[in-house]
């Protein structure tokens, strides 16, 4: 797969990830100040189980669909008939104990909002093919019309309903207005659509690489979700609200330029799988690349927090600020966790992934349940030194796949946390000036921005060139056009 394709192709998903979470940045600021902490921390009650139900929407068909190189129409159109009839399956099941869930938090106000949430279940199985085709094909500028459509009107939709005192509500119709006309767009700007065909036997295929990463991703999001699930029990669901509106700040970034270089690199990797020279170029460049973007920015974050949050969610989200920095501190090393999963998953490893995948969360419960008595914070603590120890195990594997070892990969990030950390340092200090917090904060951006970019080319940073060299690809392209 050529390199401008792929930069293309990048080019468009970073887009819609910008565009998208851009304005749904934008507008969890406004409901933020229009609904109280309890309201964002009931919907997370919800959403923890919702979010558990959608991993078994993809179930892996999709990565394997993608990873599969002479994947066909039988091949789509088997696992769109199979999601389908599995999701309406799903949600029966949710709508029947949704009264259960809601017994389980002493809130019978829940089982109606269960059921209608859990309609984002039944619609995301209508997408899910469809997203895999695109990245297939690469044709990303597809997701860029869906996504942007779909948030947009989304966006509107939860406003007036929360401003018109709809409540928890305003986020419901929200969440289900999104994924529906994101489905709707896609549906009709995607060529593909599915032909009268089903194959058991390629089900069972597919289903032989893809159960592992069911499996796989099923145990990320229970132990990703379990953490919320004992602050919502044991704690208060303001406390629950705080804990998850921490991760938004750093999420916007990571989801932004992570996912948009990783959900490109799959795909791209997968092409390449029989040439492991190039697939540990294209990782280190992925994990190089990323660090580089992602640093500054969680840096900035964490030194920036409290004027930030005072800011843009006003006072009574203050509590935030300590889980803030620890969330930047674990997103910053995201990328080794990614780019080394990825090609993990191109090689066709799904056994390995799964291996990994249950040792890292062995690890992570029983640091949970260990300290999940002394507090929300002590919590969050264990899920750093969590993440910290899941970079290692994730990058174990590839010292012998790729020939690509963990010491390899934090010499190639080295010189992107080390001007992040320099830049950090000199913003922090500007807060001693004693200007007002919005005129602090907007000479703090500006002054980052200015000397990472001074760091970067005085430390030769060769990822400040590499994202220079994409910029002026695309601009080239631009003019050409």
């Amino acid at each position: 797969m050529d390199s401008v394709k792929v930069t293309r192709n990048l080019f468009w998903r970073m887009s819609e990830r910008i565009g998208a979470k851009g304005v749904e940045f934008l507008v969890s600021i406004i409901l933020a100040r229009l609904l109280a902490p309890e309201v964002y921390g009931e919907i997370a009650l919800i959403t923890i189980f919702i979010t558990i139900l959608q991993v078994f929407v993809d179930g892996g068909l999709g990565s394997a669909l993608i990873q599969k190189k002479d994947a066909d129409d039988i091949d789509f159109s088997t696992v769109f008939y199979f999601n389908i009839l599995f999701c309406i399956v799903l949600y029966f099941l949710l709508f029947l104990i949704a009264p259960l869930i809601a017994d389980f938090y002493n809130n019978a106000n829940l089982t109606p909002i269960i059921r209608v949430l859990g309609l984002t279940i039944v619609v995301s199985g209508v997408k899910n093919v469809q997203q895999a085709y695109v990245s297939k094909q690469m044709l990303f500028k597809r997701f860029f019309f869906a996504t942007l459509g779909g948030t947009i009107g989304a966006a509107l939709v939860g406003i007036v309903l929360a401003y018109n005192g709809f409540g928890i509500w305003a986020l419901v119709i929200q969440q289900l207005f999104n994924v529906t006309v994101d489905t709707i767009i896609l549906w009709i700007t995607v060529s593909w659509k599915p032909k009268k065909q089903f194959s058991l036997i390629r089900l069972k295929y597919l289903y032989s690489y893809g159960w592992r990463l069911l499996a796989s991703n099923l145990l990320e999001t229970v132990y990703n979700e379990i953490s919320q699930l004992i602050i919502g029990k044991k704690y208060s669901s303001s406390d629950l609200a705080y804990y998850n509106r921490a991760k938004q700040f750093p999420q916007f970034v990571t989801s932004n330029i992570n996912s948009s270089i990783n959900s490109v690199l799959f795909p791209a990797m997968s092409s390449v799988q029989d040439n492991k020279i190039r697939l540990k170029s294209m990782t280190r460049k992925a994990i190089k690349t990323s660090t580089y973007i992602i640093a500054p920015f969680m840096v900035g974050i964490a030194v920036c927090s409290e004027s930030l949050v005072r800011i843009v969610l006003t006072e009574k989200w203050l509590p935030v600020v300590p889980f803030m920095i620890i969330f930047c501190i674990t997103h910053t090393f995201l990328p080794i966790h990614t780019a080394n999963l990825n090609a993990i998953k191109a090689l066709g490893r799904s056994d390995i992934y799964l291996k990994l995948e249950i040792i890292k969360k062995i690890i992570g419960l029983v640091l949970l349940f260990t300290t999940m008595w002394f507090g929300v914070m002590v919590m969050a603590y264990s899920a750093l030194i969590s993440s910290i120890l899941s970079q290692i195990i994730n990058s174990w594997p590839n010292r012998t796949l790729l020939d690509y070892k963990y010491i390899d990969q934090i010499k190639d990030i080295l010189p992107s946390l080390l001007i992040s950390l320099i830049m950090g340092a000199a913003v922090y200090c500007i807060k001693f000036i004693g200007l007002p917090s919005i005129i602090t904060l907007v000479v703090q951006v500006l002054c980052g921005v200015f000397l990472y970019i001074i760091l970067s080319k005085l430390f030769h940073i060769d990822s400040f060139e590499y994202v220079l060299d994409i910029i002026k690809r695309l601009l080239h392209k631009k003019e050409k056009n």
